[in-house]
């Protein structure tokens, strides 16, 4: 049965061709975008904070990820130096996007005021809604794929649509649909993010946090299916005690995909994702014990640098309401008609 691969540019002008990576990857950025926005309004934030945001995130994410992937795989592109900016074929690393991403983010929102963790919780279902999305492009280009597997257990037991099916068919064999396991992780981690935004037990930074920890977990057990992992040759205690870690796939019934051991034996994804397990956990103890959260998720967020006249009159509302509070709460309670007659007494005598 021969290899059915879709066309991966989807249109073309003149010269210029579009590719479907590229339409997807913006999609995903578009979606992504109109998720915080709507969340931001709550907060009185306006749109345009978080567009001009999007397009400064976006092209330091992209570098951020070419420059992760090529920094592990130098030796595929130290003789091609222009390849390196081929980014419609694919090759870009998600943690180097974030990388990319949150450097931005420091820089932007230290610049307009705002308080890092507020704002990174307000992005985080937008960003992993442009995860989800994105993944698809891989699809495309028939990528990121797992190890082989029969087209049975794709058929049969995923009961995966045939236009799935078809194009995971690479060179007469079968693969894991890896994007589309990684895509549904991201959909649920979104619900669950929906979900804990709206509890009041939640911090500052814990959200965003949290879809941190959602997505490293999937990602490391996705990351051991695929066969083109960028990998380092560690320890082999490291090796063993990764693998063990990944041990209930295999109880499952998975494999790991195939990975050429001179060329590594340690997935670098998956090494990355334990790391940033253990570091956000570590930081919502820290900043829980140590007092740094005491703002809630659903507290009022301000910039330090917006004065009350250039205020969003939303966010000015909600200003001069928490001011009022403020004030009901500092306002000393009128003394009552006993203790009125006991002070002229004590005057008296």
């Amino acid at each position: 049965m021969a290899t059915l691969l879709l066309n991966p540019i989807a249109f073309s002008i003149g010269s210029l061709s579009v590719h479907w990576y590229g339409l997807i990857l913006g999609l995903g950025a578009l979606v992504g975008l109109m998720v915080a926005i709507r969340e931001g309004r709550r907060f009185g934030i306006s749109p345009e904070f978080f567009m001009d945001m999007l397009l400064l995130g976006v092209p330091s994410a992209i570098i951020g990820a070419r420059i992760y992937f090529v920094a592990f795989k130098w030796d595929d592109y130290k003789d091609h130096l222009v390849d390196v900016f081929k980014i419609w074929n694919g090759g870009i690393a998600i943690y180097g996007a974030l990388i990319g991403a949150i450097i931005c983010a420091i820089i932007y929102f230290r610049y307009k005021g705002y308080d890092f963790w507020r704002i990174a919780d307000i992005c985080a279902p937008g960003l992993l809604t442009g995860q989800m999305i994105g993944r698809w492009g891989n699809y495309v280009n028939q990528e990121a794929y797992g190890g082989p597997v029969d087209e049975s257990f794709l058929r049969e037991n995923l009961h995966l649509p045939n236009f799935i099916v078809d194009q995971m068919n690479v060179q007469g064999v079968y693969h894991h649909p890896t994007f589309l396991y990684e895509s549904l992780w991201s959909l649920v981690g979104i619900i669950i993010l929906f979900i804990l935004r709206r509890q009041r037990f939640l911090r500052s930074a814990e959200l965003f946090l949290s879809y941190f920890i959602w997505y490293s977990i999937g990602r490391f057990f996705i990351e051991g299916l695929r066969t083109d992992s960028l990998a380092f040759i560690g320890p082999n205690w490291l090796a063993s005690f990764m693998n063990g870690l990944w041990k209930p796939m295999e109880w499952m019934g998975f494999e790991h995909g195939a990975l050429d051991s001179a060329y590594g034996n340690v997935r670098i994804s998956q090494l990355l994702a334990i790391l940033i397990i253990i570091a956000a956990i570590v930081i919502i103890i820290v900043r829980r014990t140590t007092g740094k959260d005491k703002a809630h998720y659903l507290d009022p967020i301000y910039s330090t640098k917006a004065s009350h006249d250039n205020m969003p009159e939303s966010e000015a509302v909600t200003a001069e309401h928490a001011l009022s509070e403020n004030r009901e709460e500092a306002r000393p309670e009128p003394a009552s008609i006993h203790d009125t007659e006991d002070a002229e007494d004590d005057k008296k005598e």
